[in-house]
């Protein structure tokens, strides 16, 4: 048995309201133990047996057929968890500019297009790191003044992600360490 966290994309944003007691029974339904949810933007912390990509696929087709959307899935072990809340991906005088630090989960690392495609979307706002498969954003203004979104993101590298804020990834770390 394996300790996973989840964090799902396209949950209770855009108008999609799910319920966080609604979302421990679906991953409770698909047979997962010790389920709990940390905060309502969809992450899910469960043990379940089996290999990650198995998982992931078996989570998303649940979630699609249960709440009538695509919800993208991409799990960490709390260990990972872990070093992705402590991974240093700008140098301090960078992040004294920070207005936000998020952190884009992906699937699979970028290949080298999709870094470049990545890089090339920096302005004077958006500053980016990759680290594996996360890619880290830093907002030096309010990110409702940089033009960057997931939807951006996506489109331009075409691959599936889902952002958090980095408070929010420590907190996780710090209460479900690896």
């Amino acid at each position: 048995m394996s300790r996973y966290v989840a964090f799902l994309r396209a949950i209770n944003v855009g108008g999609r309201i799910v319920k966080m007691e609604a979302l421990r029974t679906h991953f409770e339904s698909l047979g997962f133990t010790d389920v709990e949810t940390f905060i309502a933007s969809g992450n899910v912390i469960f043990d379940a047996k089996g290999k990650e990509d198995a998982l992931r696929r078996k989570i998303e087709a649940h979630l699609e057929a249960a709440l009538g959307h695509e919800v993208g899935t991409f799990l960490r072990t709390p260990a990972e968890v872990g070093a992705i809340s402590q991974f240093v991906a700008f140098d301090a005088a960078i992040m004294t500019s920070a207005q936000a630090l998020n952190v884009a989960f992906l699937h699979e690392p970028l290949d080298e297009n999709a870094r470049e495609t990545l890089m090339g979307l920096r302005t004077d706002i958006d500053e980016f790191s990759v680290n594996g498969r996360e890619v880290y954003w830093l907002c030096r203004k309010k990110q409702s003044d940089s033009k960057f979104s997931n939807a951006l993101f996506e489109r331009k590298l075409k691959v599936q992600a889902t952002f958090r804020g980095i408070n929010t990834v420590r907190k996780l770390a710090e209460k479900y360490p690896g």
